[in-house]
């Protein structure tokens, strides 16, 4: 049937059936002509592990996954759907599929469709054409996002929903198979079982991105030091990524053969060896706990989506000799030559799963769409501020900080004692990076943690920073509570998708099921004294602000500093909130504000409960004629201007702004009207900069009083004194308040 209730063509009716469909028509035909064996054989062919029965099952999935992808075609073609980039000629992923167990998390390329049906049909209870068509159609009800993408994902099957299209979530199974080992060894629970295997699946033209090469080598990395990993990497290889073929041969050249990496090839057009080898594949990472990379050759029917053209950049005979490997004719010919079905049977068994698989298709034109932004939005809701605060009342009262932490605390100390009482209150949580082991990092912030809190819970990373985020969001997916350290913000660009494209969409496409508590803590802005240039101070935040629904914090002074992070680990782990925590390196270290010896930069660690609600700025003074607005270094700077402002009869006072997103907006409305005059000291760029956010906060809340704005200049921080030329500075602080105060 079509999707208005008509039979499908070549479907009825005696004789050979045919098709308007190319890859349908071929796939008819092709059993058509199969003669039917008289064998009844136990399995598919000599040698082989996979039973008859079992072949036919997996048959049914690979399938069910052809007419799903016709049926996506056909509700696009009405205007119903929304997705139309299949899995034909990928079907032996179904094979993957049944080599391993329903409870191993899975993170699926966007052809892995026969594997995705494979799993709920073995799990049972569960529907995967209805999940699969409610996700094409965009509907509410779809299991998987909720409506919000068409994704291979499900919670109850440990199906992890992966957006990818260029291997981005490698990182994140490096991660969670990481997460798996750590947790036993630190004597915790982990969200899979302890044997459990993580299966991550991606295509040939993917395997050449940075990404998927950082990926690998990390987790080579892992086994050359003879560290447990239990990821199998699934490549599906069809030889062409979009219009651009791969080279012959590559990705064995390219993964075959390294240290570290145990290599398994098959044939994915081939049911029976790609079930024997994924099945070799998947015992010998279950029990090694090693990486193996399992090499599946397949093709690519249909196109690669459903607005391509093929016939554009690929020959006719390209096309036809695809067309000869589908691997559901392969798989028909194997269950014939056994004697376990006719080719009638066959042909039976596609039209009945058809017919099934439309009139699931016409059901869920029905399923209403998200309707309100309110709905769309819901899964990147921020935490409850009722619980973070609950959960440091409970926590902080657990094992109060240490005396000799409670006064007189730089930045540095106080980051170093919060991150101790979060390794000391909860089990799960670890610290990691480069250089925060044994070195105790570059400024000394991680110093003394690893001695107390041991080398499995506090411990040195590769230096790269997608390894760092990817080992993240995986171990945060997996139950731990992660607190990665990225040495500089200048790092982080080479590796920001892990945060903007993997972290902080898991929730929102997954709507809700699954989430990655994070805090990543990043050294970051500039006016560090004799060791400057751009990779050692940069001030580009725009990139994280512009990510919805992380939270982005940005402590000054070192008793926010302790109080913040305190919000951050239980925003993390009571909501799942992907935390970014900004430290400005300059002042790591700082201890006076005015003179020499006034000690006006240290602070006492927070008592028990106390925490910077997210969202929620501080204020320092109370004057009337001005309000400054500002954040990290700049809070040094604007009160130092201050002081220099009172002198001239200017009395200013200045918010802190702490959290970068959210802003506080209440509390910058409320503390400008109480002025009527606002001057926003923004440490970043003029433009892409922070002001940008907080000016346009004022003109959204109705505030129609003066404002003006002081920025760093549009340019990298170059070395050496050259720096001061391009920074904010508190002269130009000054200047600026000056010239605001004068207007009427």
């Amino acid at each position: 049937m079509d999707g208005s209730g008509r039979q499908r063509p070549g479907l009825t009716g005696p004789g050979r059936p045919e098709s308007t469909d190319p890859v349908e028509a071929h796939f008819v035909a092709a059993v058509g002509e199969l003669t039917a064996a008289t064998l009844r054989a136990d399995t598919i062919r000599p040698g082989s592990e996979l039973t008859t029965a079992r072949a036919l099952e997996l048959f049914d999935a690979q399938l069910t996954s052809r007419h799903l992808d016709l049926a996506a075609r056909r509700l696009r073609a009405q205007g119903r759907g929304f997705y139309t980039i299949g899995s034909a000629g990928h079907e032996g992923n179904a094979a993957v599929s049944a080599a391993v167990r329903v409870t191993d998390p899975a993170l699926l390329h966007y052809r892995s469709g026969a594997f995705f049906v494979e799993r709920a049909f073995r799990a049972g209870g569960r529907d995967p054409v209805r999940d699969v068509l409610l996700g094409v159609v965009a509907a509410a009800q779809d299991p998987a996002s909720g409506g919000r993408h068409k994704v291979f994902g499900r919670h109850d099957l440990a199906v992890i929903p992966q957006t990818s299209t260029i291997a981005s979530h490698l990182p994140r199974a490096v991660g969670v198979a990481f997460a798996i080992e750590r947790a036993r060894r630190i004597g915790v629970g982990s969200e899979w079982p302890g044997d459990a295997v993580v299966v991550c699946s991606f295509g040939d033209a993917s395997a050449n991105h940075s990404t998927a090469v950082g990926a690998v080598n990390a987790a080579t990395n892992l086994a050359y030091r003879r560290l447990p990993l239990p990821v199998l990497f699934v490549c599906e290889d069809n030889g062409i990524g979009i219009s651009v073929p791969t080279a012959p041969g590559w990705i064995a050249a390219a993964y075959s053969g390294r240290t570290g990496l145990e290599y398994f090839a098959a044939d994915g057009c081939d049911l029976a060896d790609a079930h024997d080898t994924a099945t070799r594949a998947v015992e010998f990472v279950r029990a090694q706990r090693r990486p193996a990379f399992l090499h599946l050759r397949t093709v690519r029917l249909m196109g690669h989506a459903g607005s391509d053209v093929e016939s554009a950049y690929r020959s006719r005979a390209e096309l036809a000799a695809d067309l000869e490997l589908d691997p559901l004719v392969g798989s028909a010919r194997l269950l014939v030559a056994s004697g376990a079905v006719t080719p009638e049977e066959v042909l039976t068994r596609y039209r009945e799963i058809g017919d099934r698989v439309d009139d699931a298709a016409r059901a869920v034109l029905g399923e209403p769409p998200l309707t309100t932004r309110a709905e769309v939005v819901r899964p990147l809701a921020g935490p409850s501020a009722a619980i973070v605060a609950g959960h440091v009342q409970h926590v902080s009262a657990l094992k109060p900080a240490r005396t000799e932490h409670e006064a007189g605390l730089t930045v540095a100390k106080a980051v170093n004692a919060a991150l101790a009482e979060a390794l000391d209150t909860d089990p799960t949580t670890i610290v990691f990076g480069e250089d925060v082991g044994r070195k105790g990092g570059v400024y000394g912030v991680t110093r003394g943690l690893a001695e107390r809190f041991g080398s499995a819970r506090v411990f040195d990373t590769l230096l790269d920073e997608q390894a760092i985020l990817g080992l993240a969001a995986g171990a945060g997916l997996s139950g731990l509570l992660p607190i990665p350290e990225i040495q500089y913000l200048a790092y982080l660009h080479n590796a920001e998708d892990q945060i903007r494209g993997e972290a902080a969409t898991l929730g929102f496409f997954s709507a809700g099921q699954y989430r990655n508590p994070m805090v990543v803590r990043i050294a970051g802005y500039g006016y560090q004294e004799g060791f400057g240039g751009h990779f050692h101070n940069d001030d580009a935040v725009a990139v994280l602000r512009d990510v919805p629904g992380i939270v982005v914090a940005s402590p000054s002074l070192p008793d926010d500093a302790a109080a913040m992070l305190r919000t951050c680990v239980a925003a993390a782990r009571t909501s799942g909130t992907v935390c970014v925590f900004l430290e400005p390196i300059a002042r790591y270290h700082t201890r006076d504000l005015h003179e020499p010896g006034d000690g006006g930069w240290l602070a006492s660690y927070p008592g028990v409960g106390e925490h910077a609600a997210i969202g929620r700025g501080r204020v320092h003074g109370d004057g009337r004629d001005l309000t400054v607005v500002t954040f990290g270094n700049g809070l040094y700077l604007s009160l130092r201007a201050a002081k220099t402002l009172a002198k001239k009869g200017i009395r200013a006072r200045v918010l802190d702004l702490r959290w970068l997103a959210p802003l506080p907006v209440g509390d910058l409305l409320r503390e400008a009207n109480a002025t009527g005059r606002v001057l926003v000291a923004d440490e970043t760029r003029a433009s892409g900069g922070v002001s940008e956010g907080v000016l346009a906060a004022l003109v959204d809340g109705g505030f129609t009083g003066p404002m003006a704005r002081v920025a760093s200049a549009d340019s990298y921080v170059p070395l050496g004194d050259a720096a001061r030329l391009v920074l904010l500075s508190e002269h130009d602080i000054v200047a600026a308040a000056v010239g605001l105060a004068a207007r009427g």
